[in-house]
């Protein structure tokens, strides 16, 4: 029998309203339009499980805040993710070191940190899998992560490495491998392996089984004059089979947890409209998640 899955929320789904990372504005951080308080009380409202967060949404990562998060998510029964970067060069808030990472997720209350690894790759990307210009960084990686692993024994905090832009799924899968143990597994983006010019569903059947987290996205695919290119969508609208990609989360992933997450662009639109475009998108793909794949029953 199949087991019944939760259901959370990413909060760069709404990174226009100042949440999660704002990758498009090369640290100029857009003013909160929603607090991580306000958003606490949206995910009640919208009857969701649980929040997977990052230090942007922190107002600071002293301990009196995470203190205040942590009370504030077990008041509204709400599970907590943190999500962290190694060296992300476009919102430097969502860095931390390994260690400063689970520390952090622990005070939270959270059970898994997901990191990214920020691999700087070579050009050129295609074919690049297991360079030796990112083996080297992976080995420092390994060395970072092995350091830490009583900490996280210590916490009982699970590590997730996720395939994020800079990362084929092999090289994820081979760093867990390495350090062989049960606390260290992946973070699962459903889209990010386009990135690196691999296959999305291949990516999806490889991770899944070591995935403690996922990041459960759909992109939509357009082609014109200049190229290819992909843009952020509310789930189902796109060309991400969402239907098998759950299945297979579902069935072969270590989680009871689906994380949505929308890529959501601004395109042509003042910020305001693209705002409200996005929101709609997040309510559009909660509508989805329940009723079509029927997450939660």
């Amino acid at each position: 029998m199949s087991k019944k899955m939760k259901l959370g929320l990413h909060t760069y789904t709404l990174h226009l309203w100042g949440l999660g990372e704002n990758y498009a504005n090369f640290n100029e951080y857009r003013p909160k339009a929603m607090t991580l308080m306000q958003l606490m009380d949206k995910a009640v409202e919208w009857g969701l499980d649980g929040l997977h967060i990052t230090g942007c949404d922190l107002e600071t990562k002293d301990e009196a805040c995470l203190k205040e998060v942590r009370e504030a998510m077990e008041a509204r029964n709400l599970y907590v993710e943190y999500n962290f970067s190694l060296n992300s060069e476009f919102d430097h808030r969502i860095n931390d070191t390994i260690e400063e990472g689970i520390k952090i997720a622990s005070a939270l209350g959270a059970e898994i940190a997901k990191v990214s690894l920020d691999v700087r790759r070579p050009r050129p990307l295609y074919g690049s899998c297991f360079h030796p210009a990112v083996m080297k960084q992976l080995v420092d990686i390994y060395e970072e992560i092995k350091a830490a692993l009583p900490l996280m024994e210590e916490l009982g905090i699970k590590l997730a490495v996720e395939n994020h832009t800079d990362t084929y799924a092999d090289e994820v899968i081979w760093l867990i491998k390495q350090i062989n143990h049960p606390l260290v597994g992946a973070c699962l983006d459903t889209v990010n392996s386009m990135c690196v010019l691999e296959d999305p569903m291949s990516a999806v059947e490889k991770l899944a089984p070591y995935a403690f987290v996922n990041h459960f996205c759909d992109h939509k695919l357009d082609r014109d004059e200049f190229g290819l290119r992909f843009h952020g969508v509310a789930l189902g609208d796109g060309d991400i089979d969402c239907v098998k990609v759950y299945n297979t989360i579902r069935e072969v992933s270590p989680t009871d947890r689906i994380t949505f997450e929308i890529e959501w662009d601004m395109e042509g639109d003042s910020l305001e409209a693209a705002q409200q475009k996005q929101l709609d998108a997040c309510i559009r793909s909660i509508k989805y998640a329940r009723e079509v794949l029927g997450i939660g029953k």
